[in-house]
């Protein structure tokens, strides 16, 4: 059974990982702002680099379900 759906595993397996990844950098990003005291204007500037980022790994998802690779 593992072997009929390894990709399919081995899909669900990286897109968690690369999840995980996010949040923790979110946190580790949150945390140094907060203890730098970085003005408003810079916290919206890195998390939206941030966001990016993560944007860019959603939106190759949705492009590989509708191009079907």
């Amino acid at each position: 059974m593992i072997s009929d759906n390894f990709e399919l595993i081995e899909a669900i397996g990286l897109n968690i990982c690369l999840a995980g990844l996010f949040i923790l950098m979110t946190y580790a990003v949150h945390d140094i702002l907060k203890k730098n005291n970085v003005p408003i204007i810079g916290k919206i500037v890195v998390y939206f680099v941030l966001f990016l980022g993560a944007a860019g790994f959603i939106f190759k998802g949705v492009m590989q379900l509708f191009i079907g690779e």
